[in-house]
């Protein structure tokens, strides 16, 4: 008997295992992360970085680590998703759970369900 074909996880749950990828200090348990969330040419994309495929992530998000060690990434809202596009609100916490900086992901999924683009934004557009 043939088995199904796995269907593309829920938006929800891929924005959750990106987020928890943003928190994880073991590069294998990243790498495990991103093989379920991320597309392997995924590009990711914030005011100070271009990341190009699934490997430069994986370190992208190391050196973020090394660079603010005790900080932490959390999703501040629902993922909001339509046409294979997510966006979602975080928040970069420091140690002390001070809020630093208010973001806004907007992402594109592959066919997979996977991410394959991340464009974020730092603090949230100003009133019109």
């Amino acid at each position: 008997m043939a088995s199904e074909p796995e269907s593309p996880l829920a938006a929800g749950k891929v924005v959750a295992l990106y987020g928890a990828a943003w928190q994880e200090p073991d590069e294998h348990a990243r790498r495990e992360l991103l093989e379920r969330c991320w597309a392997a040419d995924g590009v990711y994309c914030d005011p100070t970085a271009v990341v190009r495929g699934r490997e430069a992530l994986i370190a992208h998000l190391g050196d973020f680590q090394e660079r603010l060690p005790g900080h932490r990434l959390v999703l501040s809202s629902d993922v909001d998703e339509h046409h294979d596009w997510v966006r979602f609100g975080w928040q970069l916490l420091s140690p002390d759970g001070a809020v630093v900086i208010d973001g806004l992901d907007v992402g594109e999924r592959d066919e997979d369900g996977r991410l394959r683009r991340i464009v974020g934004f730092f603090a949230r557009p100003a009133p019109a």
